[in-house]
């Protein structure tokens, strides 16, 4: 028999955890059961057992997409992938909601959308704007929670259960989320979203206006001044991020590249070194490392982590024309030449970075 239902599943990138949090408050207000990974369990052994338990027992599934939240999904192995298509294969009652310049028909976008997530497409998705949150979660619960369910809630287990509710309990306990963290969210998505670098930097300076401790702002922005040829802004940039994020990979990673345009090799391989430790599967850290190595003429460890970059990301252009210039270095002719036409076919264009 249908039913509706007031159970409710949360899935969206870490970055856009004041939008999270936000709509799991409003949600809870109104008498919602809400479930969102609130203290960060998919970097546990409990992402399986709870985060994908949760979806599979709750009729509603709403997905937070805003121009940088899909970035890692062509990757099979990404969490949030796997919670939307968990979501798809249970039949849940899918919810996309489109934040600060989401747009399906993007570019960059489509190109993350494949396989079984290019069915996302095909649901209806409400369009959530800071000046209107209120009124979009009106919308929300009225038209697009309110409706019957009509596939079957599996029952869980009790320790699913109890975690739950420890997520809530916890996010339960935040303070409400003030107007100026989603406005910074804005325009950050907008630095994010933007082709233009001068563009970016505006949109970037913005967010850090709006929002001082925004760390993923500063290493966002400090890899702009890089691109622009600021390198001591970049570095400045990065430092700030490490201090407001002391775990904060991808800005030890920048911050990498940028020492090592300013010749400190050594303190480079140091930052790599940090990038790996916080996240080992990091296939950019690798790559860099392996350019700070091959600066100070290790170049069987600059070939072992350019190997290891691509063993992690095997369509990672950048690593396998690195790895060919150390190849050649050593004289290895025919492999750096299979390097190079590998890194062509995977789309390498000439000074590649990664924010």
């Amino acid at each position: 028999m249908e039913r509706t239902e007031k159970t409710v599943f949360i899935s969206y990138r870490r970055t856009n955890i004041p939008w999270a949090l936000a709509i799991f408050q409003n949600l809870s207000q109104y008498g919602y059961d809400v479930f969102f990974d609130y203290s960060g369990l998919v970097a546990s052994d409990d992402f399986e057992r709870v985060v994908l338990g949760n979806i599979v027992a709750r009729a509603h599934f709403l997905v937070l997409l805003t121009p940088s939240a899909l970035q890692r999904c062509d990757d099979p192995a990404d969490w949030l992938r796997r919670e939307i298509e968990t979501a798809l294969a249970s039949q849940r009652n899918i919810v996309p909601l489109m934040l600060e310049g989401f747009d399906f028909a993007s570019p960059g976008i489509a190109s993350q959308l494949t396989g079984k997530l290019a069915a996302l497409r095909a649901y209806n998705g409400l369009s959530i704007p800071p000046d209107y949150f209120l009124e979009a979660m009106a919308r929300l619960r009225d038209r697009f929670l309110n409706v019957p369910l009509t596939a079957a809630l599996p029952p869980v287990s009790a320790s699913v259960r109890q975690a739950a509710k420890e997520q809530k309990v916890a996010a339960g306990a935040a303070p409400v989320v003030p107007e100026k963290e989603l406005t910074a969210q804005q325009w950050f998505e907008r630095g994010f979203a933007a082709t233009n670098a001068d563009e970016k930097l505006r949109f970037y300076n913005e967010a850090i206006r709006v929002k001082p401790d925004f760390a993923r702002a500063y290493s966002n922005r400090g890899y702009v001044r890089r691109l622009k040829g600021d390198v001591e802004g970049a570095l400045q940039d990065y430092t700030e991020a490490i201090r407001l994020k002391p775990d904060h990979a991808i800005a030890y990673n920048n911050r990498s590249v940028a020492r090592l345009v300013n010749g400190d090799a050594d303190g480079a391989l140091e930052d790599c070194n940090e990038a790996i430790r916080l996240k080992p599967d990091y296939a950019y850290a690798y790559d860099s490392r392996g350019n700070a190595r091959r600066d100070q003429g290790d170049l069987e460890g600059a070939l072992q982590d350019y190997t290891e970059a691509i063993r992690l990301k095997p369509d990672l252009a950048v690593a396998y024309y690195n790895r060919g210039i150390a190849r050649r270095a050593k004289g290895d002719v025919e492999g750096a030449q299979q390097d190079h036409n590998d890194a062509i076919r995977f789309g390498y264009k000439p000074k590649e970075l990664r924010a």
